[in-house]
């Protein structure tokens, strides 16, 4: 089962997603309502805090992720296997995903 996503930047740019789902996937809707609250929610902070390196939205990300993981009442190694077998399988599906950049500069 796949999930198909469809993300814009703030720079115009346009992702074509197909995200494989995990087999234990309770609610595919609500996982996409859910990845699109997460970025509009990035999106809004930046426009408010001013420019940050990619660098540092990657590490917040990430450290959030850690954090929910370690929520999940679940041996540490089960919830962290989990965790990277998806962040694994997210970051395949965008090697495979039709990305558009959108045209900049002047002609």
């Amino acid at each position: 089962m796949y999930l198909p996503y469809e993300a814009r930047t703030a720079m115009g740019d346009t992702f074509d997603i197909k995200f494989p789902l995990h087999k234990d996937t309770g609610d595919p809707i609500k996982v996409e309502q859910l990845i699109t609250a997460i970025l509009k929610v990035i999106e809004d902070e930046l426009s408010v805090t001013g420019p940050i390196s990619n660098g540092d939205v990657l590490q917040a990300v990430s450290m959030s992720l850690a954090i929910r993981s370690g929520m999940i009442y679940a041996p540490k190694e089960t919830s962290a296997a989990l965790t990277q077998g998806l962040v694994k399988t997210a970051l395949e599906a965008l090697d495979t995903a039709n990305i558009l950049r959108s045209q900049s500069g002047k002609a």
